[in-house]
């Protein structure tokens, strides 16, 4: 029996995002054969969203784009943010997942972020290079990012998109109990 091919267009090519939307889509379609692309995709907000709207707006911004641009089962966005929480700022991000009849929107675990780090957002610096420039390394947002440095490697950014992808595809999986 020949397996099934699901495609699955990510609106970016950061490594970090496309890994973890095929990782997601692999695990919940095991008897599938999952191609998982990455396209420069337009967030059309601020290169370092810097509340949990804009974040959530580009998110949906990127997928809008894969929609447009690509043919594909399922179109995924994923975009990190920060804002100032009730306990303090923090990073995170948005997932979207589209497919021809659904959207999900979910949202990453926060990361607390420590104020000097967040006052270096403020004054319109992005949350990759900062960590960098802290921790001494290279491109880290390709990497483990912020998470993974201020969480000594115990979660890393694919770690934790990859559980807040796997959480807003629900709809997909019981579609009719979603559709109540």
């Amino acid at each position: 029996m020949e397996q099934k091919l699901i495609k699955v267009m990510v609106g970016s090519k950061n490594p970090v995002k496309v890994n973890a939307s095929r990782s997601v889509i692999a695990q919940l379609y095991p008897d599938c054969i999952v191609e998982c692309e990455g396209l420069n995709a337009p967030s059309n907000v601020a290169d370092q969203p810097m509340n949990a709207a804009e974040t959530r707006e580009g998110a949906i911004n990127r997928v809008k784009y894969c929609q447009q641009h690509a043919d594909a089962d399922f179109y995924i966005a994923i975009e990190g943010g920060v804002d100032l929480l009730d306990d303090g700022p923090a990073t995170f991000a948005y997932v979207v997942i589209t497919n021809k009849e659904h959207q999900s929107v979910g949202r990453s675990a926060a990361l607390p972020l420590p104020a000097p780090i967040y006052q270096s957002l403020l004054d319109g610096e992005e949350l990759g290079p900062v960590m960098d420039k802290l921790f001494k390394t290279v491109n880290i947002k390709h990497k483990g990012g912020a998470i993974g440095l201020l969480t000594n490697g115990h979660a890393t950014r694919e770690s934790n998109y990859t559980q807040a992808l796997t959480l807003a595809m629900a709809p997909f999986l019981y579609p009719d109990l979603y559709a109540q």
